[in-house]
């Protein structure tokens, strides 16, 4: 299992690179618009995986592979901690905000729209 685990990561990661650059040519702004798409796209998507109470061994390939390797919390608190160091205290306290509340409600969200399916 541990082999579709990293296979899984692997394509979330890709899957998250090809986004982030997608985003980007499209935002020229300073905000971190695609690191924060991905991560709470992905907080509800594992929602929607334990709502819908898949075997352990999906869930392990799928929440955490795929997803997993397409999230990206290190990323986040760089670009909190970038934020910060260039002076915009306040846009680092809103993207960490947003991250962590939006993140949670997503995840609650989703894992009542996986109860649903």
């Amino acid at each position: 299992m541990i082999y579709f685990v990293g296979i899984g990561a692997a394509i979330g990661s890709i899957l998250r690179y090809l986004i982030t650059v997608d985003i980007k040519k499209y935002s020229k702004t300073a905000w971190p618009t695609a690191t924060l798409f991905i991560n709470l796209l992905g907080a509800f998507l594992l929602g929607v995986l334990y709502g819908l109470n898949i075997a352990k061994a999906q869930y392990v390939i799928i929440g955490v592979g795929l997803i997993g390797g397409f999230t990206t919390f290190s990323t986040m608190n760089t670009e909190i901690i970038g934020l910060s160091e260039s002076g915009k205290i306040k846009y680092a306290w809103l993207y960490a905000m947003i991250s962590y509340f939006i993140g949670i409600l997503l995840a609650l969200v989703g894992i009542l729209t996986g109860q649903l399916i």
